[in-house]
C-alpha cells in the first residue's frame, strides 16, 4: 500500500501548523537574530513576515490545485519540471532535518542542562515512536501542546503587561545595525515562519484539501505573526539588544526580570513542550516529502512502504535516525542558519511555481514575485558558514539528480 488516507480536518491542520512554528519562533530564534540585527530586530521580523506571507499565499494556491503528499516537491515538478521539484524536495528534507536537530537541542537545553546531547537523542526517539502510532494521534497531541503553550504565554504576557517594569530598556532603540545585519536577522527569523509548510506536505491526508489547506495556512501565519510581534517587543524592551543577543533563553530571561522565578519555571516547561510539538510536526512533514520523492525514484523505494496505521514507517525511521546523528555533532545556531537556507530555497521554488499559475488563481502576480526575490535575498544574507554549507549540499543533491537521470536513460 502506497496511498495515505484523508483523516485530518481543519482543526488538525491548524494545530499541526501552529505546533510546527511556535516552538521555533517563540523560544529559540530571538537571540541569534538580535545578534545580527541589534535594536532593528523588529524590522527584521517585519521583513521575514512579508516574505512568509507571500510564501504562504503561493503555497496555499498550489496546495489547492495539487492536494497530494510532498508539498513544493510536487508543485515544482508539475509546474516547472522534474529538477525544480527535486531541488525543492532535497532542500526541504535536508533543511528540515537540521530544524529537527535544532528543536531537539532546544528541548534538551530547557530540561537537561549539561546533558543536552543525550537528552536530545531521547527526545527524538520518543517523538519518532509517537509519530509511528498514526497521524491522527500526532495531530491530537499537537492540539494539546498548542493549547497549553498559548495559554501559558498569554498568561505571562498579560501578567507582564499588568505588573511589569513599565518602561523599555534604555538601549532598545540605540544599538545600530547594518542593512546586512537586518537582512541576516530576517533570514534567521524566517526559521520561525516555516512551519506552515507542514500543512501542505500533509495534503494527501487532509479532508477537502482545496478549501482546508489555504484557510489553515492563513490562520496559522496570522496567529503566529501576532504572537511573535508581541514577544519580540517585550523581550527587546525588557532585556535590550545586547543582552537579548547573548541569553540562551530570552523569553525566560525577560520573564525573570518582570515576574520572578515561579513564572520562569512555567516558561521553561512550556518552551520544552513547544519544542516537542515543533519536532513532532517536523518529522511528520519530512517523512511525507521523503515518501513523495521515493515514489518518483529519487530516494530508495523502501521509503514508500505504508503500514496498517497509514504511516510511512520506513521514512519516519530513516528521518529519526539521521536527526539523532546530527544532534551528536552540530550546534544550535549552525542548525538554524543551515535550516533557513534550505527552507528559503524550498519556498523560492514554491513562488516560482505559483508564478506559472498567473490568472488561474485569485492572487496578484506580484505575490510570488516578491516571495521569490525575498527568499533569494534572505538566503544569501545568512551567515556565510550557512550559505557555504547550503550551496555544498545543493551541489551534492544536483550531482545525485544528474546521476539518477543518466541511470534512468541507461535503463530506458
Amino acid at each position: 500500500m502506497t496511498e495515505l488516507a484523508r483523516r485530518l480536518g481543519p482543526g488538525d491542520a491548524v494545530a499541526i501548523g501552529l505546533g510546527s512554528m511556535i516552538g521555533a519562533g517563540a523560544f529559540v530564534v530571538w537571540g541569534p537574530a538580535a545578534r545580527a540585527a541589534g535594536s532593528w530586530l523588529l524590522l527584521s521580523l517585519l521583513l521575514a513576515a512579508i516574505v512568509a506571507a507571500c510564501n504562504a499565499w503561493s503555497s496555499g494556491a498550489l496546495a489547492a490545485r495539487y492536494p497530494s503528499a510532498g508539498g513544493t516537491y510536487v508543485y515544482g515538478r508539475e509546474r516547472i519540471g522534474p529538477f525544480a521539484g527535486y531541488l525543492a524536495g532535497w532542500s526541504f528534507v535536508v533543511g528540515k532535518i537540521a530544524s529537527c536537530a535544532a528543536m531537539a537541542m532546544a528541548i534538551a537545553a530547557y530540561v537537561a542542562p549539561g546533558q543536552e546531547r543525550l537528552a536530545a537523542v531521547v527526545a527524538v526517539l520518543v517523538i519518532t515512536v509517537l509519530n509511528l502510532s498514526g497521524v491522527q494521534r500526532s495531530a491530537g497531541v499537537s492540539k494539546v501542546i498548542v493549547t497549553i503553550v498559548l495559554a501559558v504565554l498569554a498568561a505571562v504576557l498579560v501578567a507582564g503587561l499588568a505588573g511589569g517594569t513599565g518602561s523599555a530598556h534604555p538601549g532598545m532603540w540605540t544599538q545600530g545595525a547594518t542593512p546586512y545585519g537586518v537582512l541576516q536577522g530576517a533570514g534567521l527569523i524566517f526559521f520561525a515562519f516555516a512551519g506552515y509548510a507542514r500543512i501542505a506536505t500533509l495534503a494527501e491526508e487532509v479532508r477537502d484539501p482545496e478549501r482546508t489547506i489555504p484557510r489553515a495556512i492563513a490562520i496559522t501565519v496570522v496567529t503566529v505573526l501576532g504572537l511573535y510581534a508581541i514577544l519580540a517587543v517585550l523581550t527587546l524592551g525588557i532585556l535590550g539588544p545586547e543582552q537579548l543577543a547573548v541569553v540562551p533563553d530570552p523569553v525566560a530571561a525577560a520573564t525573570a526580570v518582570v515576574l520572578g522565578e515561579p513564572w520562569v519555571w512555567a516558561v521553561r516547561a512550556v518552551a520544552a513542550l513547544a519544542a516537542c510539538g515543533a519536532l513532532l510536526n517536523l518529522i511528520l512533514g519530512i517523512s511525507r516529502t521523503s515518501l513523495a520523492m521515493a515514489r518518483d525514484g529519487y530516494l530508495p523505494q523502501v521509503l514508500t512502504r505504508i503500514d496498517r496505521r497509514q504511516v510511512p514507517r520506513n521514512a519516519e525511521l530513516a528521518v529519526g535516525a539521521i536527526v539523532i546523528a546530527l544532534v551528536l555533532i552540530v550546534d544550535l545556531r549552525g542548525a538554524i542558519g543551515f535550516s533557513s537556507f534550505g527552507v528559503l530555497t524550498y519556498y523560492a521554488v514554491a513562488n516560482a511555481s505559483a508564478w506559472t499559475l498567473r490568472g488561474d488563481w485569485r492572487g496578484a502576480p506580484v505575490v510570488p514575485a516578491v516571495g521569490l526575490v525575498g527568499c533569494v535575498v534572505l538566503a544569501v544574507m545568512l551567515p556565510w558558514q550557512s550559505v557555504v554549507a547550503g550551496v555544498v549540499v545543493l551541489a551534492v543533491g544536483t550531482v545525485w539528480f544528474v546521476i539518477f537521470q543518466w541511470r534512468s536513460r541507461q535503463h530506458a
